[in-house]
């Protein structure tokens, strides 16, 4: 009698690929969609206004007000992360993105009803601004809530290679949209996509608050959780390191490749606004590159390292870039510039989740958020420098002074930070 067949194996290579990706979990499965919606809406939204305020005021201190007021919420980011521990960061999330509805179409409403200004829009910006600059780290704490550590690398690499990817397809896309439907109904279609991202994050489930690692009992107040974050990652040396490069960076180098893009296009470059749409796509595209090869091969044996080397060399580029007056070689010095800022940002991303309790993990998001800050200082004083020395001056010391502070960031904190494991 023939001995039956053998059972078929349950860890097959199909099977083991499957469990090894972020998209076997439920959760990620709707909130992959539902951040991708809102991030493409992120990047068209802000080209097209950026836009409108550089042409209607011709001025590139209101450029960088307008980019400064955007945020203005990076203040308070704390508290949404004190609210993320108390409530669920998805029903953080859903509210967020319920505003964007909101906003989205009150823009639209005045776009069609010719009653768009430039004071309309700096009004809708700062509100925005009290609401976007914390979505990131709301969608960050909810990845690490809902997902198991052996894949948090990964998914935190999809989710940046999605929200560059949007990048650069917003970049693109967005100067196109006005053009064919007008910015009436541009809106309409960013509203649209809000509403989506809206939608998909009520599919998501996080663990109930009884399963979470919670608060100790003796804090009570919001003001006191909020001490007790600041506290814990103050104890934490690498947490501090991280922080401060990520303010750094808003500070000294996204103003440059961001907000004051619009300006080089027109008074650099002498290009369009399809012309700004592709400096963004090339600066996006390279962030893609950097996120997909994170999402690969992970952080490595030395996060810490990495971010820190990726780091000094995107400020030493940004001095380059600086100095560059042809439109081929700086879009050259973009894509690399944004294949760097990713090889810095998507480990220091995971570096702060991993060694980051669970019951601070909002919290610590939020103070990441905060960091945010010195993005809108950091336009500020730009604009204020190029009014007076010009762009490729202001640029310069900029930079050169991000790549100072990095090496002081570096050598500080060496003793933590070079011991830092990636698991």
């Amino acid at each position: 009698m023939n001995a039956p067949p053998p059972e078929p194996s349950s860890a097959s290579p199909r099977h083991f690929r499957a469990i090894t990706s972020p998209f076997s979990q439920h959760s990620f499965r709707f909130q992959w969609p539902s951040d991708l919606a809102v991030s493409w809406a992120f990047e068209t939204e802000t080209l097209l206004l950026a836009w409108f305020v550089l042409v209607e005021t011709g001025s590139v201190i209101w450029l960088t007000a307008f980019g400064a007021l955007q945020f203005v919420g990076t203040l308070i980011s704390p508290l949404y992360g004190v609210a993320g521990d108390r409530l669920g960061q998805r029903r953080v999330l859903s509210f967020m993105r319920a505003a964007y509805v909101l906003q989205a179409a009150c823009i639209a409403a005045m776009a069609l009803s010719d009653q768009l200004s430039v004071v309309a829009v700096f009004t809708m910006a700062f509100f925005m601004g009290l609401v976007r600059p914390s979505d990131i780290g709301v969608r960050n704490a909810l990845i690490a809530a809902t997902m198991p550590a052996s894949l948090l690398a990964k998914a935190i690499g999809i989710e940046r290679v999605s929200m560059d990817g949007a990048r650069v397809v917003g970049a693109l896309t967005g100067a196109g949209i006005v053009a064919v439907l007008g910015m009436g109904q541009a809106y309409l279609m960013l509203a649209m996509l809000y509403l989506l991202g809206f939608a998909f994050t009520f599919g998501i489930r996080e663990p109930s608050q009884d399963a979470r690692a919670r608060v100790p009992a003796s804090v009570v107040s919001i003001w006191r959780e909020l001490g007790a974050g600041v506290a814990y990652a103050r104890q934490t040396p690498a947490l501090m390191a991280a922080l401060f490069l990520a303010c750094l960076a808003n500070f000294a180098a996204y103003p440059l490749t961001g907000g004051l893009l619009p300006h080089v296009a027109r008074e650099v470059y002498q290009i369009d606004q399809t012309g700004l749409g592709t400096l963004f796509a090339c600066f996006s595209g390279g962030a893609v590159l950097g996120s997909l090869l994170v999402s690969l091969r992970g952080v490595g044996l030395q996060p810490a390292r990495l971010m820190l080397a990726s780091a000094a060399l995107w400020f030493a580029l940004l001095m380059v870039f600086a100095q560059v007056e042809s439109v081929m070689v700086g879009m050259l010095l973009l894509l690399i510039t944004g294949f760097l800022q990713s090889l810095c940002m998507v480990p220091m991303s995971v570096l702060i989740l991993r060694i980051t309790a669970a019951a601070f993990r909002g919290r610590v998001m939020g103070l990441r958020m905060l960091a945010i800050y010195g993005l809108p200082v950091g336009l500020l004083l730009t604009g204020l420098g190029i009014a007076n020395i010009g762009f490729a001056g202001t640029a310069t010391l900029f930079a050169g002074f991000g790549l100072l502070a990095t090496l002081a960031i570096a050598w500080h904190w060496r003793a933590a930070l070079w011991r830092m494991p990636a698991t």
